[in-house]
């Protein structure tokens, strides 16, 4: 769709809202919401950015199946809103685990954090299996 489209799409209806290309109805609009996510191929990119600085209350395991990156960006440095997300670290392990391939994958991170850091190095060995 183009920004029009989507514009018109959302002018048109104005008790639907989109949620990842998905039509759904404001009350609905949380992120862990019950609404079913259709199912496809995964996706495959150069890079990606953990949504909402790699925070869990947008990401899990499900992104991390679908979303194939070489390269993944990680920012947040926010420990007290929990940012980086030990959790959404821990999903990349995880769907990468799904994958059923052998590619590299190679984080960035946008800041040097104690998350980051003891997550690498408690599940460094978890990584190179992968």
């Amino acid at each position: 769709h183009t920004e029009d489209e989507l514009s018109r799409s959302s002018h048109s209806n104005p008790g639907k809202s989109l949620v990842n290309g998905i039509k759904t109805n404001p009350a609905s609009n949380s992120p862990k919401s019950s609404l079913p996510v259709p199912m496809g191929p995964p996706v495959y990119v150069d890079l990606a950015y953990i949504p909402n600085h790699c925070s869990g209350k947008n990401t899990d395991p499900e992104f991390f199946k679908r979303i194939r990156a070489s390269y993944y960006v990680v920012s947040g440095n926010d420990a007290a809103n929990g940012e980086p997300s030990r959790a959404v670290l821990d999903a990349l392990l995880e769907g990468k685990s799904q994958w059923g391939e052998n590619l590299q994958v190679t984080l960035i991170p946008t800041h040097d954090t104690e998350v980051t850091r003891e997550w690498y190095q408690q599940t460094h060995e978890k990584q190179q299996e992968l």
